[in-house]
């Protein structure tokens, strides 16, 4: 699913304001297809066309979860974390 404008941490930062991706899930049989990337590349195309500068997501973190197919696309951890996940940035440019 993918999020629009939404407030991050509005008591922190009220203009904060970020867009992304939020819970995308593959099944285990599936990954491996593109399916994850088709994904990835097309919110970032959509958030892209509509002028933003970064990809948000977040992911659990360890071995068993998605971190490396993140890292692997170019998000880097920001250093954060919602609800014990990993935030991480992917950043669009203008070029992509």
């Amino acid at each position: 699913m993918a999020f629009l404008d939404i407030r991050w941490n509005p008591e922190k930062d009220p203009e904060d304001r970020r867009s992304g991706l939020w819970r995308l899930n593959i099944d285990a049989e599936r990954q491996g297809r593109g399916y994850g990337r088709f994904a990835v590349e097309t919110v970032a195309d959509e958030l892209r066309r509509r002028g933003k500068q970064q990809l948000y997501t977040s992911w659990e973190p360890g071995e068993d979860g998605p971190g490396e197919f993140y890292l692997k696309l170019g998000f880097r951890p920001t250093g954060e974390t919602s609800g014990g996940q990993t935030v991480g940035v992917l950043d669009l440019g203008r070029d992509g």
